[in-house]
């Protein structure tokens, strides 16, 4: 007997299997094969735009995505750091070798973990509660299942005009689990996506490509991270871009993608398009940018990042030698678009646990997501949310005011997928509460009164936060007054001289101003590290916009606070608009303001619901 079966070995499968085991309970990872444990068969990176910040959310949570790609990144960069601190975020280059290996030591070295090769083909109930799994003909007992099974569930390659049931990498699918899943009654959606070319490494003419180099200045996903990998020891990217030549073949070409041809029947990554899609819909732009990024430091292939199709191998061929610097390149792997079976997401809990079967929850793509940063979260937090429930003790429910996570798992549940989710800053209103630099302070907390944080990380954390308060109070008892001495040094470092008295807290709001300037101006050294003057600075110029989206967030919280009966009668109450009733009985929502946020569900709607509460509550 297990308290928990993670069923999938990708980046959910990992966090939920780990969270589980790390937290007490006997767990077993069941997977196709050990060596995919953490694979990349698509882009080898983690982070990016929203999706880093993601991955400093696992790590304040006590997950290890932020540790493993610290350990293992070929490159690593700050985008968007001359914009606000809203859109920051940490994207690296991962080595598709070392990434996975680091996780597979993990996993070996965790206790109340074991690992299983095979296929779930189906699953066991008992009175609405899952109670067992079927492996290789064999019943395995269990107190809860979290299937993170990514790709993999019926699952089919499709290049050209050809389809071959297969998973990533050309790895066995599974459609007896998908059957098992139907008879229990579970809505099954379609989806796909895909992956480009690979290069052959000493056949590409670099010359004609633009050098991409990581960041000299360090960072860091984990704050554990003692020694990050520095600025000398990371490898270069290289962009490149598609011609006017490469348009007309794949305009040419176009019937014989799987994408245009009938072929496929599930729905792309709307914000991941095929190059074929770009070029369709995009028809006035003259070229699409092209990323040539290494794979591993002992892979002799390159990864054609924003290059993904599902033509056939010899039009792959005219495309790829059309672009500049590929003229006489060689193919290692050809790309290739994969269908597969994903969960309708609403039929999941917030806390990522099923409605109709207890005990059972699903985490990653198969909850209709795309990328490894998005799937990690949700392992984590099925990992985090099975154990509570198996410890009678309350979900973990992030709020989209707390983190990416929260905002992630909302939008799942309570608006459902066409396509495959991916996290863009756009998707949360309150952006300016998730920056990068604040995670910890934002879910440090959860993480520790989980179990997942140590007491030594807590206390630490705690010590940086009183560091911090001391100095801005500090800053502001501290004043400049506008003395002779200060404004020629304002002069001389080219700063708008002072007209009146003001606190060195008002005068860091300044944004031409940095420490240096402060600390020479009132002579003295403050004592915090430069991630937590950073951060420190943020808090400082920001202020007042922080104050309002947190007002603003406030308000949303007071309907987060009314629940809604989960055996409310939606029928029974008069005057709500048709279409909003059919979608509050599809999703059935848990709270006012999850209602609030469903497509077709209208303000006029939720006045007369509230209502309908307050009176069956009198």
């Amino acid at each position: 007997m297990y308290d928990v079966v993670v069923i999938g070995g990708g980046h959910a499968g990992v966090e939920a299997a780990l969270a589980t085991a790390r937290l007490g309970c006997k767990t077993l990872m069941v997977l196709g094969s050990i060596k995919r444990i953490a694979n990349m068969p698509c882009n080898p990176s983690i982070g990016g735009p929203a999706k880093g910040i993601i991955v400093r959310e696992i790590d304040a949570l006590g997950g290890e995505m932020a540790k493993a790609i610290d350990a293992t990144l070929l490159q690593l960069k700050m985008l968007n750091s001359s914009k606000g601190p809203a859109v920051r975020a940490l994207r690296a280059q991962a080595d598709k070798i070392t990434y996975p290996e680091y996780m597979r030591n993990v996993i070996f070295s965790t206790n109340n973990l074991e690992v299983l090769e095979g296929y779930v083909t189906s699953l066991k109930t008992k009175e609405k509660q899952v109670c067992g799994v079927v492996v290789n003909d064999q019943e395995i007992p269990t107190k809860a299942v979290i299937i993170a099974s990514g790709t993999y569930l019926s699952s089919c390659v499709l290049c050209g005009k050809s389809s071959i049931p297969s998973g990533p990498d050309q790895e066995p699918t599974t459609t007896k689990l998908s059957e098992s899943l139907r008879e229990l009654g579970f809505r099954l959606i379609r989806l796909k996506t895909g992956t480009p070319p690979r290069i052959k490494k000493d056949t590409i003419d670099y010359d004609k490509m633009t050098i991409q180099y990581g960041d000299q200045k360090i960072y860091r996903f984990s704050s554990t991270t003692t020694h990050p990998i520095p600025f000398e020891k990371q490898v270069v990217c290289y962009l490149t871009y598609t011609t006017p030549k490469t348009h007309e073949i794949i305009r040419e070409h176009l019937l014989e993608s799987s994408m245009y041809s009938g072929l496929v029947t599930g729905v792309g990554p709307r914000y991941c398009p095929s190059i074929e899609d770009k070029v369709v819909r995009f028809k006035d732009k003259e070229r699409h940018q092209l990323f040539i990024e290494p794979e591993g430091t002992s892979i002799p292939e390159m990864y054609l990042q924003g290059f993904s199709t599902s033509m056939p191998h010899e039009v792959q061929e005219e495309m790829v030698h059309s672009l500049p610097g590929l003229e006489q390149c060689v193919i290692t792997k050809y790309a290739y678009a994969i269908e597969y079976d994903a969960i309708d997401p609403l039929e999941l809990k917030s806390n990522l646990e099923t409605k109709k079967i207890s005990n059972l929850f699903f985490a990653g793509q198969v909850n209709g997501t795309s990328g490894y940063e998005e799937a990690a979260c949700q392992g984590l937090m099925a990992g985090i949310n099975a154990h509570l429930k198996l410890v009678g003790k309350d979900p973990l429910v992030l709020k989209r005011n707390e983190a990416y996570t929260g905002v992630l798992i909302d939008d799942l549940i309570t608006k459902g997928v066409k396509d495959p989710y991916r996290m863009l800053t756009s998707r949360a209103e309150f952006r300016l509460l998730l920056r990068h630099d604040n995670s910890e302070q934002r879910l440090l907390k959860y993480g520790y009164q989980v179990g997942l944080i140590s007491e030594e990380r807590y206390q630490s954390f705690l010590e940086k936060e009183e560091r911090k308060n001391h100095v801005l109070h500090q800053l502001k008892e501290i004043f400049l007054t506008p003395k002779m001495e200060v404004n020629q040094y304002l002069e001389e470092h080219k700063l708008s001289a002072l007209n009146e008295k003001i606190s060195a807290c008002d005068f860091l709001k300044r944004p031409e101003v940095n420490w240096e300037d402060i600390e020479a101006l009132t002579s003295k050294t403050f004592s915090l590290t430069d991630e937590e003057k950073e951060e420190l600075l943020i808090a400082i110029r920001y202020e007042g916009y922080i104050l309002k989206e947190y007002k603003v967030a406030q308000k949303m919280l007071q309907m987060e606070n009314r629940r809604i009966p989960q055996d409310i009668d939606y029928d029974q109450i008069q005057n709500i608009a048709s279409e909003a009733k059919d979608k509050l009985k599809k999703v059935r929502p848990e709270t006012i303001s999850q209602a609030s946020r469903i497509s077709g569900v209208n303000p006029s709607d939720i006045s007369i619901l509230l209502v309908y509460l307050e009176s069956k509550k009198q």
